[in-house]
């Protein structure tokens, strides 16, 4: 979608088409009312710092959304098609390493009683894995914040994408 449309679009839609980057009521709420934005950075920068600090319950609704690494997301939603996008680093195929990914992310529910979460796009498996077992290290208080800042580079990773696929399409490339 185009800045312009984004800014024009009724207060509704355009919250709709920002709860697949982040389906945090707060964090939408604050970009839609600060529009109109003036460039896309702008709207990248308040998205940055939308809602910022998360609520514990913000964070786990947001994670409710999240598939563990090396899962697929399933269905056509706009979000299961970033998920499954982001991953694209992670085969499937290689046996030894989704072993290694299912076992961290046991480990690492059992211990923080959540989905492990990392920004995986431009990442490969190898390189989530070993994220996923250097944090298995940390305590609750250190990987909090941690997990809030990958949540927002999610998002904002996801509103790129969002508004550059929107603008692709809108000049039939």
């Amino acid at each position: 979608m185009l800045l312009d449309q984004f800014n024009a679009a009724p207060a509704e839609k355009a919250r709709e088409l920002l709860k697949p980057c982040l389906d945090v009521d707060r964090w939408v709420t604050e970009i839609v009312d600060a529009r109109p934005y003036a460039r896309l950075d702008d709207l990248l920068a308040t998205a940055r710092g939308a809602a910022h600090p998360f609520t514990d319950q913000e964070l786990e609704a947001a994670l409710a959304h999240h598939p563990r690494i090396g899962d697929r997301a399933e269905g056509a939603s706009t979000e299961a098609g970033m998920s499954r996008s982001e991953q694209a680093g992670v085969d499937p195929a290689d046996h030894a390493i989704a072993g290694a990914l299912a076992e961290g992310n046991r480990a690492y529910e059992e211990k923080f009683g959540r989905v492990f979460l990392i920004r995986a796009a431009g990442r490969s498996a190898q390189e989530m894995l070993a994220a996923l077992q250097d944090r298995l290290g940390h305590t609750p208080e250190q990987e909090e914040p941690i997990v809030a800042e990958q949540l927002r580079e999610i998002a904002v990773l996801r509103l790129q994408q969002l508004l550059a696929e929107q603008t692709l399409a809108s000049k039939g490339a």
